[in-house]
């Protein structure tokens, strides 16, 4: 079953717009929290919700908005977080360009818990096109006296902005983010002071993901408790999941959290089965950065029980044995599916996007990058699967953002799991004639 809180008008021709939002219940969690409520009461329905970030790391909103700082006379800010460069995610587009207003809802809503009167969303370059739909909307906000002073005769006032970032994959780190915000260039700050603390230009900031702040809206509406009792466990409320890869239904969908992924996977309510008749090889659970899992590990915990759809079913069995849910990126990947190639892919990716701030990072992207070039190309030796072993070990934990995290498990979890495949490229050249075409590909689309 598609239990829809975040895109169950999503179809509606003309949801986009003020007029039909409202039509359809738009901005009544407005009209509660700013006359009804008072900000810690918002906070703690958003703490009863179980409400996660939906962003990647999971964290619950609810505990990081408690963190905020309260210092007299000082600003707070809240940043919306629509960067979403993981690669195979792409939900928060689809939220936006459908439902911009749901997301200046819920910016409006947190905001006021907050205690900010400045807010921004901060959008990736290549979303140009939806900043346009998110200015647009939060013009027709502004004119219908639901931003600006004295919104709805409550007394609060909002101010917010739409900033275009400039494609930079280690924007989607708050800190990364907010330095761009702030003009400069966006790199990672050092933490401690977290945002909360001294986050834009050092004043109290929370960031959020699109996502998450969207779902302040039916939590306030119906209640952090109702929330709560949809999902299973820890991992509460609806998600949504960006599918992509060989599905035969490819797409954005909102899951009810603890269905099984065999389910998600099959059923025709979601994606559907594997195209083309094909067996199911792998599956990244949740954007490039998290690791994959063979099909016998997706399915099933090392445990025998159902995987599901939760951030606690994912994760079983650690690394070893388990992924994460993170930003709902969910790519599956056919028995005809290289690993390798698709791993060449990703950690060319992550060479591309390191900040150079770190050396564990900076260095070892391109080292393990330049290695698996190396096995495509037909001159790997099994000395070099150990090596790239070896790199990654010493990039993991050692960087000041996640990035230096994001380009090593790939490469941990695709060896773990598929080492003889690792292997086969080095021993039998059979494997390596549409490799050296699959890199000139590359060549040709970099000049």
């Amino acid at each position: 079953m598609e239990r829809k809180l975040l895109l169950a008008n999503a179809h509606i021709k003309g949801i986009e717009t003020l007029e039909v939002y409202r039509q359809h219940g738009g901005y009544k969690s407005v009209e509660k929290a700013l006359k009804t409520m008072a900000p810690e009461a918002i906070l703690e329905e958003v703490k009863t919700s179980g409400l996660r970030g939906r962003g990647g790391a999971g964290f619950p909103t609810g505990m990081k908005w408690s963190f905020i700082a309260k210092p007299e006379g000082v600003p707070r800010h809240l940043v919306c977080n629509a960067d979403e460069s993981e690669p195979g995610t792409f939900k928060d587009r689809y939220l936006m360009e459908k439902l911009p207003h749901l997301l200046i809802e819920g910016m409006i809503v947190s905001s006021f818990a907050l205690g900010a009167n400045l807010s921004y969303i901060y959008i990736r370059g290549e979303y140009f096109y939806v900043a346009r739909i998110m200015e647009k909307a939060i013009a027709e906000a502004y004119k219908a006296g639901l931003l600006g002073k004295n919104i709805l005769g409550t007394g609060f006032d909002l101010d917010l902005y739409v900033q275009i970032g400039a494609g930079a994959y280690i924007c989607g780190e708050e800190t990364a983010l907010i330095e761009s915000l702030e003009g400069k260039r966006g790199n990672p700050r050092i933490k401690p002071p977290f945002p909360a603390i001294a986050g834009l230009w050092g004043r109290p900031t929370v960031v959020n993901n699109v996502e998450t702040l969207a779902a302040v809206v039916p939590i306030v509406n119906d209640g952090g408790a109702e929330y709560a009792k949809i999902g299973i466990g820890k991992s509460t409320g609806t998600k949504l999941i960006s599918a992509s890869g060989h599905i035969n239904k490819p797409g954005v969908y909102e899951i009810e959290m603890g269905i099984t992924v065999e389910d998600f996977i099959y059923s025709e309510a979601f994606c559907g089965g594997i195209r083309n008749g094909k067996k199911l090889k792998a599956v990244v659970a949740g954007g490039s950065s998290v690791p994959i899992l063979p099909t016998e590990l997706i399915l099933k915990t090392a445990a025998g029980e159902p995987r599901l759809m939760s951030y606690e079913s994912l994760s079983d069995g650690g690394f070893a044995t388990g992924t994460m849910m993170g930003s709902g990126g969910f790519i599956a990947m056919d028995e005809d599916t290289s690993i390798v190639k698709n791993l060449y892919t990703f950690s060319r990716f992550y060479h591309h996007e390191s900040c150079g701030q770190c050396s564990p990072c900076r260095e070892g992207t391109g080292w393990m990058e330049k290695i698996l070039h190396k096995i495509l190309d037909g001159r790997g030796t099994l000395k070099d699967v150990d090596l790239l072993w070896d790199i990654q070990s010493k990039i993991e934990g050692k960087t000041i953002c996640p990035l230096g995290e994001a380009a090593a498990w790939p490469v941990a979890a695709a060896i773990r799991h598929f080492r003889k495949e690792f292997e086969e490229y080095v021993t039998n050249p059979q494997n390596i004639k549409d490799v050296k075409h699959f890199y000139r590909l590359n060549q040709l689309t970099e000049a």
